[in-house]
This record gives C-alpha cells, structure tokens and sequence, in this order.
C-alpha cells in the first residue's frame, strides 16, 4: 500500500479519525450524561468548529440536541468560489456512518429470528468469500460487524486507490458503478490480514458483505431495508441510501479533497461521485438533525431489543487506543472528562463526519467538514462534552 492516510481516510471511518484525537486522553472526571453549565452555551463547541476551519477545513457545520433544546453551529464557508456559508441543514455524504445503519438492520433480522451472528458468511454468501487463504465458513456475522473477520480491505489495494483517490483516476472513473461482489472480489485478490477471531483491523469490505448477507436474507436490497426499517420510521427526511446517483441534495454545501498523498497542493470539488465504491460501507447521504434522531433512538432502545442493543454494544479493544473501543457498528470512545460517547465517524471524498451521544441518547452531537485533509474531529467532540 502507497498511499496515504489523507488518500484512504475516504473510506476509513470513526477508527482513523476519532482514535487519534482521543488516544492522548486523560481520564480525570466522573461521567455526566447531560448539558453542563459550559456546555450549554456551546462556547466551547463554537470555538473547536472555528479552529477546524483555521486549520485548513473549508467549513464546518452540526447540531447537539440534549435536555436544553438544539443548538446549530457552523463555521467558514460551503463554496469556495461564492464563499456561501455553512448551513447547519447542510445534507452531506456520511462515509461509515453507514456502517451503524448497516449493522443495526442485521441486528433486527437477528431479533426476527431470521439470521444469527454466529451464522458464517458462507451460509448466505456460498463461495463469495473465497481465494488466498479467505474462507468464508470460518467468519461468522458479528466477526464481520465487529472487524474481527480478517478480511482484507478493499480500500487498501493499490489500483483501487489510483482509481478512486488518486487525481487522474478519480476524475476517469468518479461516475464509475462498482457492485457490491466486485468490491469484495478486489479484497479476495489479496492475502487475509489474520486469521479468524484472532485480531481486529477495520476493513470496509467487512460491510459490503453485510449489506450482501441483508440482501439474500430478505430478498430486497440492503438500502431498501435501511429505508423500511430505520429512515422511515424514524422520519430521518434527509437521510437516504443513493445508489448510483452522484449529487448531493440541496441544501447543500460543496465537498473538498486533495486527491493526493499528501495534504498541500491544490483543493479540488469533489462533490459529484458515483457512491457504489464505498457500497453498504460508506455510500449514505444525510445531515446532522437526523443523525442526532437515529442515534439517539438507537441507544434509547428503539431501533434494536434489550438483548441486540446489548450484543451491539459488547466491544472490541483496539491496540494502541486505550480509550476506544468497537462493537457491531458502533464506536465508543471514552473522553477525557470521564464521559463515554457512543457513535461512528465517516469519512468519503470532501467530507469528514462524526456522530456521537452518551449512553442514555440525551445528549447528541453530529458535525461535518467538508474537506478531508485538516482539521481535528476529535477536539469538536472533547469541546462539547467536556468543554470549559
């Protein structure tokens, strides 16, 4: 692999951003659940969101909803031709927040008993995960949902990266459809990173084979159940599952990227893609309103039974980040004021998003910047829930 981290934090997710900021964590105080007195002004949140846009991002834009209302915040602009700013109602692309989505209509299919995550992937998927030491009757649903699979990432392979990240072949093949097979074939091309059970590395092709194991579960396609089960019912307005289509629905703010391995040289729109590439791992559309709503409801206990929620929450240590830890789809992270946010973080081409609330679901915050190269997720995050 030649790239860079800036070049494959597209598709990366919560671990890449949201580890880094918060690995250096101390933790000091007890826990608190809601708004404190600093918090509630959202000083603290303001000023992390200004100090992203100082330190390259193009702008900046979420909302927190807790016991005192909501507040919507944004800094800097969302076209750096007109130099429009940030709308807080600003949908934009989630990267693998999608994943949370993902694992939680699996969950439901566990609870339906029509699945098991001790199921292995070759019991829905016969023969697709197959090839250099892969062996899909030995990984099982949650090894999948969790990064225990060993499964390689497609986003790590090289041609891959020169198509999809790099300039020359982005501007090619950004209109490009890619299946949700031929994302896992590229991953099958290569070696395991470890067998079964026996470590964690995040890798996106993990989801595609989820979304894979939701579609010959049901019968429908992976998006349609996202939108059946958990964007209908909850009313998310802005949320949707694209497809092929390559826009970004109004309201709306341009996307940046650097398509390089470093972060100097020029900024480029990013906006239009074909979102099939980051397929059941990274392709969603929404905004920060109703990634509040999905995430609250899904820690209050709406979305998922007493017993999935739990399975959901049972997490995997991650070496070399003390203070984060993944489940089936969800992150927790604990900050250095003692608190514990649950969520997930995304990243996609000119856009980084981060979507987190406490345990109890009554105190949320979701953000996003549209650049991909700069600025500190974590430090937004740390500002909201242990802001001074």
């Amino acid at each position: 692999m030649t790239a860079s981290r800036t070049l494959r934090i597209a598709l990366v997710g919560t671990v890449a951003l949201t580890a880094a900021s918060l690995t250096a964590s101390v933790m000091a105080a007890p826990a608190v659940a809601d708004f404190s007195p600093t918090t509630r002004t959202h000083r603290a949140t303001q000023e992390a969101m200004d100090a992203a846009v100082k330190d390259g991002v193009p702008g900046v834009a979420g909302q927190v909803k807790g016991k005192h209302g909501v507040w919507k915040g944004t800094s800097g602009v969302g076209n750096l031709k007109t130099k429009q700013p940030r709308s807080a109602h600003d949908r934009y692309r989630v990267g693998s927040i999608t994943k949370t989505f993902v694992s939680t209509v699996l969950l439901q299919l566990e609870a339906e008993g029509r699945l098991s995550l001790d199921d292995k992937v070759d019991k829905w998927l016969p023969g697709v995960v197959r090839g250099n030491g892969h062996d899909g009757s030995k990984v099982t649903l949650r090894r999948l949902l969790n990064h225990t699979s060993g499964i390689f990432d497609y986003t790590a392979d090289d041609e891959f990266v020169r198509k999809a990240f790099l300039k020359d072949g982005f501007f090619k093949h950004r209109y490009d459809t890619a299946t949700l097979g031929q994302l896992v074939e590229i991953a099958m091309s290569h070696k395991p990173d470890f067998a079964p059970g026996t470590s964690w590395n995040y890798s996106n092709t993990n989801y595609s084979l989820a979304a894979m194991v939701i579609e010959s579960a049901t019968g429908h396609s992976y998006g349609d159940e996202i939108s059946r089960r958990i964007i209908k019912p909850l009313g998310l307005h802005a949320t949707s599952v694209p497809g092929t289509y390559p826009k970004v629905p109004q309201p709306s703010s341009r996307a940046y990227g650097k398509l390089a391995e470093t972060a100097t040289g020029p900024t480029y729109d990013v906006t239009e893609l074909n979102p099939t590439l980051a397929g059941g791992s990274g392709d969603m559309i929404s905004d920060s309103g109703d990634l509040n709503r999905f995430y609250s409801a899904l820690l209050r206990g709406t979305l998922l039974p007493k017993a999935q929620l739990a399975e959901m929450k049972k997490t995997v240590k991650i070496d070399g980040s003390p203070n984060l830890a993944y489940g089936l789809g969800l992150s927790a992270s604990k900050l250095s004021c003692g608190i514990t946010v649950w969520g997930h973080g995304g990243g996609i081409h000119g856009s980084l998003s981060e979507a987190v609330t406490t345990e109890d679901g009554r105190h949320s915050l979701s953000f996003n910047f549209n650049g991909d190269w700069a600025g500190d997720s974590g430090a937004v995050i740390e500002a909201e829930f242990c802001g001074k």
